[in-house]
């Protein structure tokens, strides 16, 4: 069954309990009584009123005014999707099974909102450890779904993997958190410069054509998450030399 997903058209009216909603099914079926995530916010669904009259769900496709319980709705913006998760905020085990069969990705939440979904968890220090390693392997998926499903590049899909696997290694260390050395070599693989080539065209980024810089600057991007894993590499060698010369050129990326 697919993950049921709203997505806010209007607030209309907020208390300190909650508030009223015009929101649009985008799938599975919306009931009274789900649990719906807005980050790691959690909101109730009240009441379903459609057409001036109380329901007690309405599914994809179909607008509906609700009813949410918790203060944050009054900070919900048009276009947010909320997506229900079971009572407990986590719908962990039941994304793992459908990312391990590799469902279409109308079966599931959509791809940002599975990545910040999957984010929360990764990050959330009230959850034990091994749980919140699970979380970053579907941050892992969530990112590489995302490049999939919006055409990214290869070095913007690199970026976004790399700052996963870079906070996995940094907060639980090498081995539980990941491997830093396969980190950067994939990342510097994705690097169609050599550190020389990109330190001539920095040294005259200004005069650069837009595509040219947002290239640079994606290469700095990349470049941070290598630095970050930089101290867990073993001393020596041409891993860490690669490293190092690149770290010695990013202060002058734009």
């Amino acid at each position: 069954m697919p993950i049921t997903e709203l997505q806010v058209y209007s607030v209309e009216e907020t208390d300190a309990a909650g508030g009223v909603c015009v929101v649009r099914c985008l799938g599975g079926a919306a009931r009274a009584g789900q649990v719906y995530a807005a980050g790691p916010a959690r909101l109730g669904l009240r009441r379903i009123e459609r057409h001036g009259r109380p329901v007690e769900a309405f599914g994809a496709g179909h607008t509906a005014r609700v009813r949410l319980a918790g203060a944050v709705v009054a900070l919900l913006g048009r276009g947010q999707v909320l997506t229900c998760v079971p009572p407990d905020g986590h719908a962990l085990a039941e994304l793992e099974a459908w990312l391990a069969t590799g469902p279409p990705l109308g079966d599931e939440p959509l791809p940002r909102t599975l990545r910040s979904l999957a984010g929360g968890g990764m990050r959330d220090e009230a959850l034990p450890a091994g749980v919140r390693l699970r979380w970053g392997r579907v941050a892992l998926a969530a990112a590489d779904r995302c490049a999939r499903a919006e055409g990214a590049s290869g070095l913007a899909r690199g970026i976004d993997l790399a700052h996963v696997r870079g906070y996995l290694i940094r907060e639980f260390g090498p081995g539980p958190g990941g491997d830093p050395a396969a980190l950067c070599r994939e990342a510097l693989a994705l690097l169609d410069l050599s550190p020389r080539e990109a330190a001539a065209r920095a040294a005259v980024w200004r005069d650069l054509p837009r595509a040219g810089i947002v290239h640079l600057r994606l290469i700095k991007n990349l470049l941070g998450h290598t630095e970050a894993v930089r101290p867990y590499l073993a001393d020596g060698g041409p891993l860490r030399e690669a490293v190092d010369a690149w770290s010695a050129v990013r202060p002058r990326l734009p």
